[in-house]
């Protein structure tokens, strides 16, 4: 439905031009917008016009008008004023609102299509039949874009969106709950991940504008055709999951970029625990010293360089050497040697899938 500000900013806009006073009211007579005190004073008059067969009528020094949405009615305007325009400039706010109806009753039939696309709530025939209806393009190449925005703050998120997302026409945005975002992206040809993901990081940029520091943005991949649209929006949820769990300091993931450990988040948990047991037997990760850990992150962040993270850990090569001889004594796996480091790297990111999972709100 129009909300009453648009109606408001509407009938303002005509009054500036004409100085015609204008009023909206629904059909049981309650004012929705008016451009004059005391509006609320004609209710009884325009529910005797709500009950005439008259399209349009004179009562009480004004012009009245009645505005359909496919024959049902849905408002009474009221056009008061001293020049002999009157009659048209209520036609003219007639048919603007009118005009409004079909627009918001598009956006609302195109919001409720991209949701049932999105939740794979349409057969194929009807995706492809109802694109028609609607005039949206099945085969242009598109993307979905999930935004989790976090906000602790009482603002509509979804507006908030919309507002900072202008001047792509054939985008669409919308939410399917309470948390996210979705934007559905058409992609240019020229267009790449890469290209996409910087359009991501400035979305990310202009929330952080509004006060919205914690947004995180996940991509799906690309799809040629709108039937797959929803394939992309599972990619766009599993790439917000998977990086939570693995890559924390990105705010913006893309599901082509999440490597190994899209794998490891579609394992089940009882195989991860049997892993786990495996390789560390009755120890865990979790159970090595800070110093420890910090030394093996390290390690993998130099790409298992020795010179390069003694330097960085501020401490002498002997001291690291001394630290990795000690954990292999402890684990059995020499983090030096390619394929344990290996085997290391996939227990630590096994351990943080399992600890995310635990604390999972279902």
């Amino acid at each position: 439905m129009i909300s009453n500000q648009i109606l408001q900013n509407t009938i303002e806009g005509l009054k500036a031009i004409t100085r015609i006073d204008l009023c909206v009211m629904d059909i049981e007579g309650k004012v929705l917008a008016s451009t004059f005190s005391n509006a609320e004073d004609y209710e009884k008059f325009v529910l005797e016009f709500v009950n005439s067969p008259a399209d349009s009528q004179v009562l009480q020094g004004f012009q009245f008008f009645k505005v359909f949405d496919e024959h049902q009615l849905e408002f009474i305007i009221l056009a008061r004023g001293d020049s002999d325009d009157v009659y048209m400039i209520g036609k003219v706010a007639s048919f603007q609102i009118q005009n409004l109806l079909v627009a918001y009753k598009e956006r609302f039939d195109k919001d409720n299509f991209i949701k049932n696309l999105l939740l794979d709530n349409l057969l194929l025939v009807d995706i492809y039949n109802r694109s028609k209806k609607l005039h949206i393009d099945t085969d242009v190449r598109r993307i979905v874009l999930l935004i989790e925005v976090n906000n602790d703050r009482d603002m509509n998120s979804l507006e908030t969106v919309r507002s900072l997302y202008t001047g792509r026409p054939k985008d669409f945005i919308t939410a399917v709950d309470e948390k996210n975002v979705i934007v559905v992206r058409e992609v240019k040809e020229n267009e790449n991940y890469d290209d996409l993901c910087k359009a991501a990081k400035v979305i990310y940029e202009m929330l952080c504008g509004e006060n919205l520091p914690k947004a995180r943005i996940a991509l799906g991949t690309i799809v040629q055709e709108i039937k797959d649209v929803s394939r992309s929006y599972k990619e766009a949820r599993m790439a917000l999951d998977v990086g939570k769990i693995f890559y924390n300091e990105r705010n913006v993931v893309a599901y082509s970029n999440l490597g190994i450990g899209r794998l490891i988040y579609q394992l089940p948990i009882p195989l991860c625990k049997m892993f786990i047991k495996e390789i560390f037997d009755s120890k865990s990760p979790e159970d090595f010293d800070e110093e420890t850990l910090m030394t093996i992150n390290k390690f993998f962040e130099n790409s298992l360089n020795v010179s390069e993270t003694s330097r960085q850990l501020y401490i002498h090569r002997n001291t690291l050497v001394y630290r990795l001889d000690k954990l292999q004594k402890s684990t059995g796996l020499d983090l030096r040697v390619f394929e344990d480091a290996i085997t290391f790297k996939i227990a630590l990111m096994v351990v943080k899938y399992m600890n995310y999972m635990e604390t999972f709100d279902y």
